[in-house]
């Protein structure tokens, strides 16, 4: 389909910020009521709920990179005010900051993947604005 037989997108038509926010919450872009996800990342082929085809995503390494982002710009200061403040022994310091590190990755991960999910819905990326 070339650019000039689509419909032209309305702003209101796909609002990215709430699609962003399903996604954090991982919930359907467009309804925002069914889970995203069969599994810990494996996402639905289509929503449970409004039955939206969400097999076109292409997360790829994003949601990792965003994670790794995230959790890198959280710890470092910390890892910084523990150490300069506390002064616990090394291995108390590496044991728990490891710990606190694969827990917050763990848990963010998947939100950020819904997140890319949910962005290339809204933007209509990889097929998510075809025509059924």
């Amino acid at each position: 389909m070339s650019d000039r037989s689509r419909p032209a997108m309305t702003e209101d038509d796909r609002p990215m910020k709430r699609a962003m926010w399903r996604g954090l919450r991982r919930r359907c872009p467009n309804c925002g009521e069914g889970l995203m996800f069969n599994g810990y990342l494996k996402v639905a082929d289509e929503c449970p709920a409004c039955r939206e085809t969400l097999s076109h995503h292409r997360a790829d390494d994003g949601p990792a990179y965003l994670t790794i982002l995230v959790v890198g710009h959280l710890m470092a200061p910390l890892i910084h005010v523990a150490f300069t403040r506390f002064r616990p022994d090394p291995l108390v310091l590496a044991t728990a900051f490891t710990i606190g590190c694969v827990a917050l990755s763990l848990y963010l991960l998947p939100r950020m993947k819904g997140l890319v999910v949910n962005i290339q819905w809204s933007r209509r990326m990889h097929g998510f604005g075809d025509a059924a």
